[in-house]
């Protein structure tokens, strides 16, 4: 059996040469390894970011929201008041407007479901309409009441929209749309003997489509075709 000795010299030598061969490879790498440290605190910071986005860190419970305050009676009341002075002023307007009646008729009929149920809406809250705050229940019924009548006065005019003047026969139809164009000439014409004489056959023409049951026309409608007519008369 033949056994080598390696001089100490040569042992030496070898072991300075590893050793500078693993400070190269350590050097080499050390910028990578940096690297992927703060690479991975980087994915561990934006994970615990979004954990507490999600409602906490794991084995955390998310922190309540604070509970929002009811809104305060007297202010809801007082929107529901605004509301219905809108909604009083856009009926009003429809009931003064003969020509209007005239395009959505079944509006001003009570014979027509939506219609009624509108009216009665209507009237309901125009019974718990109070000029100051109202104690107990009142305000609460109001407010409630002001939805109900917002609601059916869009769905009644839906349905006059829908309906117009298909309810009515031909000759009928023929007669409305000759008052629209005499109130039309009567509104625009510069001839005063033009303009009374539209505004007198168009008066007669609603009276019998009033009294036939054909288009309903409200009182309002009446008083302001009543006072045109007396503008319209010459000084």
């Amino acid at each position: 059996m033949l056994v080598f000795l390696i001089p100490p010299a040569v042992v030496a030598a070898l072991t300075v040469t590893m050793l500078g061969i693993a400070a190269v490879i350590f050097t080499g790498a050390a910028p990578f390894l940096i690297a992927g440290g703060i690479a991975l605190a980087v994915n561990r910071s934006n994970r615990r970011r979004a954990a507490l986005r999600r409602g906490g860190a794991p084995g955390t419970a998310p922190i309540p929201a604070r509970p929002a305050a009811p809104p305060r009676p007297d202010l809801v009341w007082a929107h529901a008041r605004q509301r219905f002075f809108t909604l009083r002023g856009e009926y009003a307007a429809y009931e003064c407007d003969t020509m209007e009646v005239l395009r959505l008729p079944a509006l001003a009929d009570v014979s027509v479901p939506s219609t009624a149920r509108f009216v009665d809406a209507f009237a309901e809250a125009q019974a718990l309409e109070t000029d100051a705050f109202p104690p107990g229940q009142h305000a609460a019924q109001f407010v409630a009441a002001v939805d109900k009548a917002e609601r059916a006065w869009r769905a009644a005019r839906d349905a006059a929209d829908r309906i117009r003047l298909s309810n009515l026969s031909p000759a009928e139809r023929a007669t409305v749309e000759r008052v629209i164009k005499l109130l039309t000439t009567a509104r625009d014409s510069d001839n005063d003997p033009e303009r009374l004489a539209a505004y007198a056959r168009a008066r007669s023409e609603l009276a019998k489509l009033d009294q036939a049951g054909v288009i309903p026309i409200p009182r309002p409608a009446k008083a302001a075709l009543d006072a045109a007519a007396q503008t319209a008369l010459p000084a």
